[in-house]
């Protein structure tokens, strides 16, 4: 017999031009009755008779009565309403790419209608810090294009009825920081850099000639041995916890060689343990985007 899935609620929040309304939008089409700008002294009462469907809500800094503290107690209220806990959905991006964003629409924000965008930025991540550090799903938003978001959401929320774990694996670079979204880190560069090797170095991890020149490190093979096992042993850990989402993200100099044949290889063991992976390479696809011409 199948034991039909509970109905889920997502509490969706982030800095002002993260992409929250892309995001609730994402949720609809999975089938979620999305509800912006709810008063959170009002989310109680929509949910005192229990969850009937799937649920977004998005709050924001504009949210009457909003507050770190106000947003707790409707989390814990949640759970005594609705016999299950709610997902605290935090769209993330780095400030620069919220001022550009804020530039190209030539939009006021709301935490600093009559001053710059940086004033107001500033302002919303001190308010939104205490939030941000209660997530259960961290999207940091800042190389993703609108399509890209919609894909991630569908991704991690889609997928069987949004109760399994969804597994992100990505790759990055140490010089442009550290990925904001990432639950665990490694670290490749210790490994041998196919860099300096004239013939390996316009490929990149992706190419096999670039990964079987990694492996020849002996440190390698027991590398990956131990991430993997690790990997495997937290996992449905996370999953019991009630996570929707885990990511991890391997790091070497440039992002494009070293940390981008783990990914590739850790990815591939996930999926042969039965986990629904995904691969995302930062860097690289900033590369990409770079070359893409402009309009």
């Amino acid at each position: 017999m199948t034991v039909p899935a509970l109905p889920r609620l997502v509490l969706l929040t982030g800095p002002s031009g993260a992409g929250r309304s892309t995001a609730l939008n994402a949720l609809e089409d999975l089938g979620f009755e999305s509800i912006d700008n709810l008063p959170l002294t009002l989310a109680p009462r929509l949910l005192e008779n229990g969850l009937k469907r799937d649920m977004a809500l998005g709050i924001d800094v504009r949210t009457r009565d909003f507050s770190p503290a106000a947003l707790s107690a409707l989390l814990a209220d949640i759970a005594t309403l609705t016999g299950t806990a709610a997902d605290l959905l935090f769209l993330d991006a780095d400030p620069s790419v919220l001022v550009s964003r804020y530039s190209e629409t030539r939009r006021r924000h709301p935490m600093a209608p009559d001053g710059t965008p940086e004033a107001g930025i500033a302002v919303e991540f001190d308010l939104l810090a205490p939030v941000r550090d209660q997530a259960t799903v961290l999207i940091d938003t800042s190389t993703l294009s609108p399509h890209d978001l919609r894909a991630e959401i569908h991704r991690i929320f889609g997928a069987m009825g949004g109760h399994d774990l969804a597994v992100s694996v990505q790759s990055f670079s140490y010089k442009r920081g550290l990925p904001r979204a990432a639950d665990v880190v490694f670290d490749c560069r210790f490994l041998t850099n196919p860099h300096w090797q004239p013939d390996l170095r316009p490929l990149t991890g992706q190419d096999p000639r670039v990964a079987a020149h990694i492996a020849t490190d002996p440190r390698f093979a027991p590398f990956h041995e131990k991430v993997l096992d690790l990997l495997v042993f937290q996992l449905p850990a996370a999953r019991e916890e009630g996570k929707a989402h885990f990511s991890a993200a391997f790091g070497c100099t440039g992002g494009k060689h070293r940390s981008v044949a783990l990914a590739e290889s850790i990815a591939r063991g996930l999926a042969q343990e039965g986990w629904r992976v995904s691969i995302r390479h930062r860097e690289l696809e900033r590369r990409a985007l770079a070359l893409q011409p402009q309009g």
